[in-house]
């Protein structure tokens, strides 16, 4: 189905608006909010790092609230349980039968905090959330609302007490995206918001508006996946998720779903500018958060500091893209 450019440009301004509304709570971090934004769209989760304090949860409170979408929280800790995650059933004296509790999974946007602190069980209870939409308890199987998204955070720093992500739970996140430290000017204008005339530290999201429902951005996605992707682009894309098999420095490459990340990334990243087609430019976007954590850096190379965005950016070089 080709888009019109009715629905381009009116899928370009709500995007733009949605991005501009978050900006109201979340300081800088423009780049960071563009990346949810194209995952959103691309009906895919995120996995966002950086050290505590970045503004990580105010981020999905914020992008939650501009398409009136429900928020669940839950803090991931050594003793969490997948029926903590997902829900359970229990026996009512009462009435003499089971009943079903819904775990905070359902949800449209569900925030994991810090999700290697629980132990391997309890991180493969998002596994069947996040690839299949759906939760089983007792052997019945529960759809989740639509749209739906996991954006887990982790502390890249503080490993005590931490349990790695296994490879298929990392290759079940689109993209992920990492949160640095804001610019000067910007933690100036963070601390002046936060301190002028409020009581504690909280940051709120009073300051956003909510633009949209949820039925908007199923649209939205639908829209995404119908921008065209050429030929040449697609094979782009193959090729520098292939690259990363063989290049000097990685000690494990990307598996098909790489390039799969890449281009429904890219669509994002077009649809936001409202083109009906994705560009070189659009992949070279979305490569690095779509294949950060698909690769490992060897050994050698992580002891002189060079991880795996140094990698990507270096094959991002190698790899010449076609001409548009």
């Amino acid at each position: 189905m080709a888009l019109t450019e009715e629905q381009l440009s009116q899928s370009s301004r709500v995007l733009q608006a949605m991005r501009d509304q978050i900006a109201n709570a979340v300081v800088g971090q423009t780049a960071v909010i563009e990346q949810v934004l194209v995952a959103l769209i691309a009906a895919g989760h995120v996995l966002i790092e950086g050290v505590p304090g970045l503004g990580k949860t105010l981020l999905v409170r914020a992008l939650a609230k501009t398409f009136d979408g429900s928020f669940g929280r839950i803090q991931f800790t050594p003793d969490l349980m997948p029926s903590d995650v997902t829900g359970h059933t229990i026996y009512d004296p009462a009435s003499g039968q089971f009943s079903t509790r819904k775990g905070p999974v359902f949800t449209n946007l569900l925030l994991a905090d810090e999700i290697n602190r629980a132990p391997a069980k309890t991180q493969a209870a998002l596994l069947e959330v996040m690839q299949e939409g759906q939760v089983t308890i007792e052997g019945t199987p529960h759809i989740l609302p639509l749209p739906f998204m996991v954006l887990a955070t982790q502390n890249p720093v503080e490993q005590e007490g931490t349990y790695p992500l296994p490879e298929a739970q990392l290759d079940r996140f689109l993209l992920k995206v990492r949160i640095d430290y804001p610019a000067h000017a910007e933690e100036v204008a963070m601390t002046r918001a936060v301190t002028a005339g409020k009581v504690g530290d909280k940051l709120a999201v009073d300051a956003v508006q909510t633009l949209i429902k949820p039925a908007t951005i199923t649209g939205l996605q639908q829209y995404g996946a119908n921008v065209d992707v050429d030929e040449q682009v697609l094979d782009y894309a193959v090729r520098l998720a292939r690259k990363t098999r063989e290049f000097p420095g990685i000690a494990a490459g990307a598996g098909p779903r790489g390039a799969i990340a890449i281009v429904r990334a890219a669509r994002g990243y077009a649809l936001m500018a409202g083109r009906p087609y994705v560009t070189p430019d659009d992949v070279k976007r979305a490569a690095l958060p779509a294949l950060r954590h698909r690769i490992a850096a060897a050994p050698e190379l992580e002891i002189e500091g060079r991880g795996s965005d140094s990698l990507v950016l270096a094959l991002l070089e190698q790899v010449p893209a076609p001409r548009q």
